[in-house]
């Protein structure tokens, strides 16, 4: 073997031996890390260039770390970072303390999960829908099946008896900050 052959089979070589030297096959971790990777969705992908979706918003907001929580126990990451669009009415952590005392507890617990998921969707509606389009008198249809009123009154737009204190654009739809927890059955 010449010199020129060996030298380039060199650095081959010294990867191959790097490569292996990890627990198992490397093709193994490989498979292994995407496993990982590909079970939590597309909710877990970040870009920091690109314009927040729903759930990055609800989650980088320091007013916003119960409805957060709140959307990751009822595992419903991946419905906020859809393509959409979706009408997202996000409760503060002000309104979530102020439910009735162990409200939110009782709805965190792991055996409520499906409750917590109908409140949780009961604060969207499809479609992207801006304050100025939330008319007064309009009945706004939600994911869960309900419809809400919405009023306008004193220059204050109110959805489901909440006032909207502010709006954020989100790459998949609007978020509107709400003073209120939407407190709503699943229909029947």
């Amino acid at each position: 073997m010449s010199n020129s052959t060996l030298a380039r089979r060199i650095p081959a070589l010294a990867l191959l031996l790097v490569a292996c030297g990890g627990e198992g096959p490397p093709q193994q971790a490989a498979q292994d890390d995407f496993a990982a990777e590909s079970n939590r969705g597309q909710a877990f992908i970040q870009d920091a260039s690109a314009t927040p979706n729903i759930l990055q918003i609800a989650i980088g907001s320091e007013d916003h770390t119960t409805l957060a929580a709140a959307v990751q126990a009822a595992e419903l990451e991946n419905v906020l970072v859809n393509a959409g669009p979706l009408t997202v009415f996000a409760p503060t952590d002000e309104a979530f303390a102020a439910l009735p005392e162990g409200t939110l507890e009782e709805l965190l617990k792991p055996e409520n999960k499906q409750t917590l998921a109908n409140i949780v969707t009961s604060h969207a509606a499809p479609g992207k829908f801006t304050v100025e389009q939330l008319a007064d008198g309009m009945q706004l249809y939600q994911a869960t099946g309900h419809y809400i009123p919405v009023e306008v009154r004193d220059g204050a737009t109110y959805v489901n008896g909440a006032r909207i204190l502010a709006t954020v654009p989100a790459t998949n739809g609007i978020v509107h900050v709400i003073d209120q927890v939407f407190l709503i059955a699943a229909p029947e």
